[in-house]
């Protein structure tokens, strides 16, 4: 599966009541996600696979990739396009052990050596950031943007960048301005009062950018 320039959605459970997944992943999806994670930090294995087989048909339907994070063994039970891991989560060896030669695996990245250290590896995509402090990553300070344009250069140019941290749609001109592309964003839509009218607004932005 290939990915493209798009807005990178997580359905994070530190934002969102696992009673409310179902129907806050199909406000992310009808406002034009492109790709939707489940992240659940902090909850039992049996709960996210539980979850993550609720949100895997809803993804089918819209023809976005479903990625998991954190939990290749997860990821590889229900079927799900994708896996993300972080820099203390193995190698993409390890991964691949676990999810086959044809899943999507992804690797956070939060400095320019990070980053290429993945493109060498061979990890399909990144996560770069985050930009700004966010509560998502509580105790990591932003790295700001000035990597943003070395790092497309030299990885974006490879693989797809998906910059990451504290974005939001007050901060996404100057974001867009230091050359990201790809965006993953959190929060801010996670706590619109308006989900899908929040993420069509971010969707419409990226796609004229």
């Amino acid at each position: 599966m290939t990915l493209h320039g798009q807005l990178y959605a997580i359905l994070d459970l530190g934002y969102v009541r696992a009673e409310d997944a179902v129907p806050v992943t199909r406000s992310l999806l009808a406002g034009g996600a492109s790709l939707l994670q489940l992240r659940a930090k902090g909850h039992a294995e049996p709960e996210i696979e539980a979850l993550a087989r609720q949100l895997l048909p809803l993804c089918r339907e819209a023809g976005v990739p479903f990625i998991v994070n954190d939990f290749p063994a997860i990821a590889a039970s229900v079927g799900a396009d994708g896996i993300h891991i972080g820099q203390d989560d193995g190698s993409l060896a390890d991964a691949r052990a676990i999810v086959g030669p044809d899943m999507i695996v992804g690797r956070s990245t939060h400095s320019p050596e990070q980053a290429r250290a993945a493109l060498e590896e061979g990890f399909d995509y990144i996560g770069f950031g985050p930009l700004f402090p966010t509560p998502t990553k509580l105790g990591r300070p932003g790295i700001g943007m000035e990597n943003i344009p070395g790092v497309m250069e030299a990885v974006g140019s490879r693989i797809p960048v998906f910059c990451i941290g504290g974005i939001k749609r007050s901060n996404l001109p100057e974001v867009l301005a230091a050359g990201a592309r790809n965006l993953v964003i959190v929060s801010d839509l996670l706590q619109a009062p308006d989900v899908e009218a929040a993420t069509r607004e971010l969707a419409t932005v990226l796609a004229a950018h």
